[in-house]
């Protein structure tokens, strides 16, 4: 026997009242908004790409003052990898902060990185050396058809620069651990965005020192080495992202945690001398950072294991 007021069940058949209605609108915007922010570090990410893209465009062009601050091509260049390089520090830390991490933000991140690291700085060595070995008032960029030999071999040293880095960035995607802070204060071999903010810093001092310090009279001697060191540490650079070395996580082994007086002393140092001599001490910080593998490998003689990678 159904003891159920038919006039009840009626009404509880009706249409929902206004508030039931209301918080079915506020659960769909809690989770269009959960969406949104965990779409900030792929957009992070991407703005990365993007970074890499434009440095990229402004290399093809020919060395000439731009309309952005009246800085050169090459200069505008390098300072969009140094912003690609603040996107792929902050992506990570937006992933974690919003429990997003996964791996297809890691794939992501690594395709980025081989743009914005790999082919955007080994295209600025190939336009930095094309402008003073290249023909009177040539506006491209040589490649391996060129008739100098050493042109060719500078064309080698950028394609195996970009392959060093895609092969870096795959290693650590293959080798990567755990997701846990303490698993990543050191790397195995030069990070990506170290080695290009090495030949990008390089190049912008190059720059600077040209067309401020010299006001473009300087002597042949300058062009002529910078267009043979910039290279060699090009290639160095490669080599180091692909060797065993350890370099150090900076982030999760030095600005993270508790410091003391004497750490605030050390970081405040270098910013000051940035604030004064930016472009000279953004280029000895990074070669500083990349020396510090094989000067550490010397000092301390021990070997970096190698991982077993999964089948």
């Amino acid at each position: 026997m159904n003891d159920s007021n038919p006039i009840e069940t009626e009404r509880a058949s009706a249409t929902p009242p206004r508030t039931t209605r209301r918080m079915r609108l506020r659960r769909q915007r809690t989770k269009d908004r959960a969406s949104a922010v965990r779409a900030l570090p792929t957009l992070l990410t991407l703005g990365n790409l993007m970074c890499g893209f434009a440095a990229i465009h402004y290399v093809a062009k020919p060395i000439e003052p731009t309309t952005i601050f009246g800085w050169n091509t090459l200069t505008v260049a390098g300072t969009l990898i140094f912003l690609g390089m603040f996107f792929d520090g902050i992506d990570g830390f937006a992933a974690r902060l919003t429990r997003s991490a996964s791996s297809f933000g890691a794939q992501l991140d690594s395709l980025a990185d081989v743009v914005t690291f790999g082919v955007a700085p080994a295209f600025m060595m190939l336009r930095l050396v094309s402008h003073y070995y290249g023909p009177s008032n040539y506006t491209g960029i040589l490649g391996p058809d060129a008739d100098s030999i050493y042109v060719k071999l500078v064309w080698i040293i950028a394609a195996f620069y970009v392959c060093c880095t895609a092969l870096r960035l795959a290693r650590f995607n293959v080798e990567i651990g755990s997701p846990k802070e303490e698993d990543h204060r050191w790397f195995a071999g030069l990070p990506s965005p170290g080695a290009g903010g090495t030949v990008a810093s390089l190049i912008i001092l190059h720059q600077h020192m040209l067309f401020i310090d010299y006001k473009e009279a300087a002597p042949d001697s300058f062009e002529r080495a910078s267009s043979l060191v910039i290279p060699l540490v090009t290639l160095a650079c490669g080599i180091g992202m692909v060797s065993r070395l350890r370099y150090a996580h900076l982030v999760n082994r030095y600005l993270k945690g508790r410091k003391d007086f004497a750490f605030a002393v050390r970081l405040v140092l270098p910013i000051a001398c940035a604030l004064v001599w930016f472009h000279p001490t953004m280029a000895a910080v990074f070669t500083i950072y990349a020396l510090s593998g094989p000067i550490g490998a010397l000092m301390h003689r021990r070997p970096v294991a190698t991982p077993t990678l999964p089948s």
